[in-house]
């Protein structure tokens, strides 16, 4: 993680890669694991996330249910979260999909994944010489498929754009309830 002033980077995988099925709550869910278990008491004078995402899937620039949720993240963790969305088929430039997934893709050569166990136990393996170290952290519930936005979100959404590349640049401030 890279600090800029009281921002912090965070390259989260939040499009689901190491998910077994992709579902709309697990971004925001993964951020949060992750604040709550690590964040907040590595970084407790940080006000703002900046998180990179992937153009496509659920989690991407044009899917508002993914802007609600991570509005509602906002305001329970109290921070700014701006969103950068890399453009489609442009992932390749995301930091994690070098600095993280070949060292995943190489603890796990040769194994099967019979069980999620396997699976957490050998992604775990992955380190690197410069300090790298992967958890994994299991969101064991059953998520609901289908899930749409408040019929009024698109309208009254408090998600604010940049003036630059808007579709791609993003913030969810908090927001008193």
């Amino acid at each position: 993680m890279k600090k800029f002033g009281d921002t912090f980077l965070l390259p989260v995988p939040c499009n689901g890669k190491l998910t077994f099925l992709e579902s709309d709550p697990i971004a925001s869910l993964s951020i949060a694991l992750w604040w709550d278990e690590h964040g907040r008491a590595a970084y407790p004078e940080t006000r703002r996330l900046l998180i990179l995402c992937d153009g496509g899937g659920s989690n991407s620039a044009t899917q508002y249910l993914f802007k609600e949720d991570l509005q509602r993240l906002a305001n329970r963790l109290g921070l700014e979260l701006r969103v950068a969305h890399y453009p489609p088929y442009c992932s390749k430039h995301n930091p994690i999909e070098h600095r993280v997934f070949p060292h995943i893709t190489r603890a796990c050569q040769g194994v099967i994944f019979h069980t999620v166990d396997i699976a957490q136990q050998f992604i775990e393996r992955a380190k690197t010489t410069t300090g790298l170290r992967v958890t994994v952290g299991l969101l064991d519930k059953v998520y609901a498929t289908g899930r749409k936005y408040a019929a009024d979100f698109e309208e009254n959404m408090k998600i604010l754009f940049d003036d630059h590349l808007p579709k791609w640049n993003y913030r969810a401030v908090p927001q008193p309830e």
